[in-house]
């Protein structure tokens, strides 16, 4: 607690400043990037689709931007239902009886070796469990702002949000005065702040309060300025406390009951904290008192609101302007639903189209900052937002290819700090995932199979179609081997990736079955996710096993893991890759020829290989990325809004660059809500970013050991450029193109390294420069460009003269 009044932190550091300046800070703050923002001309109604998104990784707030009342929606990511303590029993999907489960699992091995397949609903009768208090993300608590504004009587209304500092506003005149209000969420001083003015003095008549979901007890305290709320969740104890406080410069303030009552005010100023007793830390997953936590959260806080907004700003800015992408058109001067709108009715002109592109990979990386901060949970099906006690599908952490998409853009788009949450997840999910191992499959080392929320749920559910795929560990761990790559990091390969790699490697030696009809290592039980019968061998699962043995192979190599190599090597020579096509040239999603050419499935899973995996590439193993086109083709365009995403990078990596932009025409078309928030149905973040992803493969591929610019550009992009972008190798490229052609590129590593550079069927390859204009001496081979580059320099890369 903030203890009196008198003391309050807010209290006694806010500035008074006077309306000319405050006027002028708010309009540089509302002009600032005004092309990369969202704004729209009246207040959202609904929360899925017209809310505008703050946060800082641990907290999220929704603008809704109600004259009348404002509504902010506020939701805390370690605020969950279920889990130990849970009324419900918390049941973590591990066999009650491993010895009759071990029994059951070698009988649907013994089956399926011998028939090929089983149907869904019996493996799960057999293999999977009814959770118990599994949990759901919950909503933290709602900001209400009444005004005496009458909707009916105001004018201008304008609410934006704007990506480079990660602000919200609202403003609109009403009798004779302007109204404005900014909002942000703090990392720095992890808080929510919110301001309003009035342009003339005393203007302002507010009653604030919090709203707090019904499924917890409520314990209200405070002062004159500040509401302090605390009490746990009914159904698992878990702590949760918050104070909010307000203080007006040039008014009254006081306090009835639990509302603060702010009158004849021209500025306020909020700050809302939250904080629980939640703490990953297996097996309890509790930590010091939520009244501690909070107490370490406001123990530097300054209450100085420009200085937080100034911290918070840097801190939002030095971010996101990493990466700047200009497709060659300027946003045109219509809120943002109109915009979408002439967009999906296919009436928008060829470069608002483009801007409306442009725009939405920004916002893509927007919402990854605002989601994924080191110390957060990383980002859910939803982020960090929510409205829900019962969230769609828990807003948990599906492996099966939403949490990986997620990540997809993190490192690509030079946002490699918000990696940081999923690596600490992933570890922290290493014991109970052991003991599912160890239960489940009678394995050693570790995995998920499938799902998991924020309370280390390692084993199986039970719906029939969803809940079994033991290769998730195995997937997630390519996340810690590709941020390597990107970042070159030894001491993160060394201590981080190696160990979850290791021991992911360590279940599936021995979770692998020998099949005695081929001689070959195989995955039995099989299921390719949520589609078809249980099988030996689908594609999917050989395809992720096959990339993580080699993955972990090639690191152990590195780092002279003698021990490991000599495991590996034998079971990876005769394991089966998952890569056959079928007999009507598509790549198949089973080990045998069952595909429909029909299937219009959302989940393509058998393409695992061609992304975010590169053992297809036109490149290199062209009768493959044949097949991948073909079967592509056969499953359509259409498909939930993160189906669609995943589409966008298959494109990408098959080099057809129309084909990826048609996707993405089509995610924006009909899978993109009016906030530009992704539509599954419902809201889920995943097609967001792997959205964002796939348009940053259609500009730069590093994935083959070389820098390949422009892999697929579209038609529909003939001029642009793009800075930023990271490359592996810890490559940073800047690129600038014009009539579909690379005009120039210019890169810069890290490191003393030698860089390829892909150059397709340009026959004279790539002249490099130093920045001194020096040439520097190149090798052409076939179709690569190879020079020295010394780190710390730049070079430019131009196409040599047809």
């Amino acid at each position: 607690m903030f203890g009196s009044a008198s003391l309050s932190p807010v209290g006694y550091r806010v500035r008074q400043l006077s309306t000319a300046v405050l006027l002028l800070l708010l309009t540089v703050t509302a002009t600032t990037s005004a092309a990369e923002s969202l704004w729209y001309t009246a207040p959202g109604a609904d929360w899925e689709s017209e809310s505008l998104p703050i946060g800082n990784g641990f907290l999220g707030a929704s603008v809704l931007g109600g004259v009348q009342q404002e509504r902010i929606v506020i939701a805390e990511k370690t605020l969950w239902t279920g889990g130990p303590g849970s009324k419900e029993g918390y049941v973590t999907g591990l066999p009650k009886n491993p010895e009759q489960y071990a029994k059951a699992l070698a009988q649907i091995q013994k089956t399926l070796l011998r028939t090929g397949k089983m149907a869904p609903e019996a493996v799960a009768e057999k293999l999977g469990h009814e959770p118990g208090g599994y949990g759901s993300y919950q909503r933290f608590a709602d900001l209400i702002v009444d005004t005496d504004h009458e909707f009916s009587q105001i004018s201008n209304y304008t609410r934006t949000l704007n990506f480079e500092s990660g602000t919200a506003t609202v403003q609109y005149d009403y009798q004779g005065a302007t109204y404005y209000r900014e909002y942000f969420v703090s990392y720095p001083d992890q808080a929510l702040a919110v301001r309003l003015h009035a342009s003339k003095p005393k203007r302002m008549q507010l009653e604030i309060s919090l709203d707090i979901p019904d499924n917890r007890s409520v314990n209200w305290g405070g002062s004159e300025n500040r509401i302090a709320v605390s009490g746990a969740l009914a159904d698992n104890n878990l702590q949760y406390v918050a104070n909010l406080e307000v203080v007006t410069h040039n008014g009254k303030v006081s306090r009835q009951q639990n509302k603060i009552i702010v009158s004849d005010a021209s500025d306020v100023t909020m700050f809302f904290f939250a904080a629980t007793n939640y703490e990953n830390h297996y097996p309890d997953y509790r930590g010091e008192s939520a009244q501690r936590n909070l107490k370490n959260i406001i123990a530097s806080f300054s209450g100085d609101y420009e200085k937080v907004k100034k911290r918070h700003i840097e801190d939002q800015s030095e971010l996101y302007r990493r990466v700047n992408l200009d497709l060659d058109a300027e946003i045109p001067d219509v809120p943002t639903d109109t915009l979408l709108a002439r967009y999906q009715h296919g009436n928008a002109s060829a470069e608002s189209t483009r801007a409306l592109e442009a725009l939405y990979y920004q916002y893509g990386r927007y919402l990854l900052i605002a989601s994924s901060r080191p110390g957060s949970l990383p980002a859910n099906l939803q982020g960090v937002w929510n409205k829900h006690e019962h969230a769609p599908w828990n807003s948990d952490y599906h492996f099966n290819i939403n949490l990986q998409m997620n990540y997809w853009l993190a490192d690509m788009t030079n946002l490699s700090e918000t990696n940081i949450p999923l690596f600490d997840y992933v570890e922290s999910l290493i014991p109970p995932g052991q003991e599912a191992a160890k239960a489940i499959m009678g394995a050693n080392g570790w995995t998920v199979f499938l799902n998991s929320n924020i309370w280390g749920f390692s084993g199986t559910i039970a719906w029939p179609t969803a809940f079994w795929q033991p290769e998730a560990g195995a997937w997630i761990s390519q996340h810690f081997y590709q941020h390597y790559l990107f970042t070159q990091d030894n001491n993160f390969l060394k201590n981080r990736a190696w160990p979850v790699m290791r021991e992911a490697t360590a279940f599936w030696l021995d979770a692998l079955v020998k099949d005695p009809n081929s001689d070959t290592w195989v995955v039995v039980p099989s299921f390719s996710p949520e589609h078809g019968t249980f099988a030996v061998a689908a594609a999917m699962s050989q395809q992720i096993v096959s990339d993580l043995l080699r993955n972990t192979l090639t690191v152990a190599e590195q780092l002279n893991e003698k021990t490991w190599v000599e495991k590996i090597t034998p079971v990876l020579d005769k394991l089966e890759p998952g890569l056959k096509i079928g007999k009507w040239g598509q790549l198949q999603e089973w080990r045998k020829d069952l595909d429909d050419r029909k299937s219009h499935h959302r989940h393509i899973s058998q393409l695992y290989a061609l992304y975010p995996g590169n053992q297809i590439s036109p490149a290199q193993t062209p009768e493959l990325a044949e097949a991948a086109k073909v079967t592509l083709n056969a499953r359509g365009d259409g498909g939930t809004g993160w189906s669609k995403a995943w589409k966008i990078n298959f494109w990408a990596r098959l080099f057809d660059g129309d084909r990826a932009h048609k996707l993405l025409q089509e995610q924006l078309a009909h899978s993109t809500l009016k906030n530009l928030w992704d539509n599954h149905p419902p809201f889920q973040i995943d097609g967001n970013f792997g959205a964002t992803a796939g348009m940053t493969e259609m500009l730069l591929q590093s994935h083959l050991d070389n820098l390949h610019f422009l892999p697929a550009l579209p038609a529909s992009w003939p001029a642009g450029q793009v800075t930023g972008l990271k490359a592996r190798g810890n490559i940073l490229v800047d690129m600038r193109w014009q009539d579909a052609r690379l005009q120039q590129a210019t890169i810069s590593s890290v490191s003393d390294q030698q860089i390829t550079l892909y150059h397709g069927d340009m026959r004279d390859g790539f002249q490099v420069l130093d920045s001194a204009g020096t040439l520097i001496k190149t090798k052409l081979q076939g179709n690569t460009t190879t020079f020295s580059a010394q780190g710390g320099k730049k070079y430019v890369v131009t196409p040599h003269a047809r």
